[in-house]
């Protein structure tokens, strides 16, 4: 039965071809659209999932990673007195304007650590170091943001505000898709960086006899502006300063579900969290509060019903063609199971066939991808052994359109003429 079943996968070539075609596609798409899903939600909380922190410590009204409230450095320091701690590090955010030489405002989200401490990692460094931070308006951006923000390598230079910044490393892996821009640097840089914000003032002017005013906004006058080449100090980090986390290294053997209670208990107004349980926070955020999942699945969704309707097609006209030798067969004795078997057999061949081309097209794509986008398309080997579970119900679940053509097929169809 085998042998018949390849028989008539490749009795005829163009059509076999067409209907691998299909089946490429609908894997293409379906392995594309979930592992673009995948990606785009691990890359929402790759800062927190690289950290080397045990414990994170942010507003009790944060609702993700980028979207949370202030609280004060003093809480960083009154946190290192806590039974349990080892080490205690703050993280400031902050969001700014991007400005380059002849280019356009990029808005971009400022991170700010301590670059002689342990706990935070800006990803895998590839050029620069982390330590080249400490000198006062320096930066290291994600090596997929330097397109966007004009910039190709160490030593260029582009302005936030009314402040200069220096380029000194180039990270990967540290970009949510989702975001603007990362840029890190120091706690100090960033505080000076957040500080240098748009003023305001009222214009008021006599028009007609009435008085009307309209309200200005403008940056402070830089360097440029005043004729002076000097830049501002940046000023130290005091108690009063707001940060958005601190990120917690525990004691070796402590309890951190017990230290997250002390924690909580020690400090107002804040919610700790485990590694694990802030990043699980973020990913059910961007899962379960958007409609990313949605959008991405309808598009694996129209994958499928595509390649049913082709695979569909393909076995229906293949059963219509040789309906006289499956009358044959029934004649002979052959019953149904044996006649569906043929049937669903040429489905797995086709599922198997078009299966590895459509795997090996989304792996190369996905290199691509990370290579000049910075985007991942992230195949999990569950990934692989689901999408392929999928091509197969897809493939046989085609074949039931063909077996309702053969199982109505009279064995007296062979000698009429």
């Amino acid at each position: 039965m085998v042998s018949i079943a390849r028989k008539n996968l490749f009795e005829d070539i163009p059509r076999f071809l067409v209907a691998q075609a299909g089946i490429m596609f609908a894997v293409s798409l379906v392995t594309i659209q979930t592992g673009i899903f995948n990606g785009v939600i691990r890359s929402t909380s790759l800062l927190v999932d690289n950290s080397r922190a045990d414990i994170w410590v942010s507003s009790k009204r944060m609702v993700h990673l980028e979207l949370t409230e202030s609280i004060l450095f003093d809480h960083v320091v009154r946190s290192r007195k806590v039974n349990g701690v080892s080490r205690a590090e703050a993280l400031m955010t902050g969001v700014s304007r991007w400005q380059v030489p002849k280019g356009q405002l990029t808005v971009v989200k400022l991170w700010g650590f301590d670059p002689q401490g342990q706990l935070f990692v800006p990803g895998s460094v590839q050029k620069g170091s982390v330590s080249a931070l400490q000198k006062p308006y320096t930066i290291l951006v994600d090596r997929s943001d330097l397109r966007s923000l004009r910039m190709k390598k160490l030593g260029d230079q582009g302005k936030i505000g009314s402040l200069p910044a220096n380029l000194v490393g180039i990270a990967q892996d540290t970009q949510s898709v989702l975001s603007s821009a990362f840029l890190f640097a120091s706690l100090k840089t960033v505080n000076a960086y957040n500080n240098s914000s748009v003023s305001s003032r009222v214009d008021c002017k006599l028009v007609s006899g009435e008085f009307k005013c309209t309200n200005v906004y403008e940056r402070a006058k830089d360097s440029q502006d005043t004729g002076s080449s000097s830049v501002p100090e940046a000023q130290p980090i005091s108690l009063n300063t707001p940060v958005s986390f601190i990120l917690i290294k525990a004691k070796p053997g402590q309890d951190l579900q017990k230290l997250k209670q002390d924690l909580e208990a020690a400090l107002p107004e804040i919610r700790a969290y485990t590694r694990e349980e802030l990043s699980q926070k973020i990913r059910d955020y961007w899962q379960k509060r958007t409609g990313i999942g949605f959008i991405l699945g309808l598009g694996a969704v129209v994958g499928m019903i595509v390649g049913v309707a082709i695979v569909g097609q393909i076995l229906y006209s293949s059963v219509s063609d040789h309906i006289k030798e499956f009358g044959t067969l029934k004649a002979m004795g052959a019953s149904n199971r044996v006649i569906y078997g043929v049937i669903v057999e040429q489905s797995l061949w086709m599922a198997v066939i078009g299966y590895v081309p459509g795997m090996l097209l989304c792996w190369g794509l996905g290199n691509w991808t990370l290579a000049t986008q910075g985007i991942v398309i992230l195949i999990t080997p569950v990934t692989a052994v689901g999408v392929f579970g999928v091509t197969v119900l897809m493939c046989v679940g085609s074949a039931l359109f063909a077996i309702q053509k053969v199982s109505h097929v009279d064995p007296a169809i062979v000698f009429k003429a």
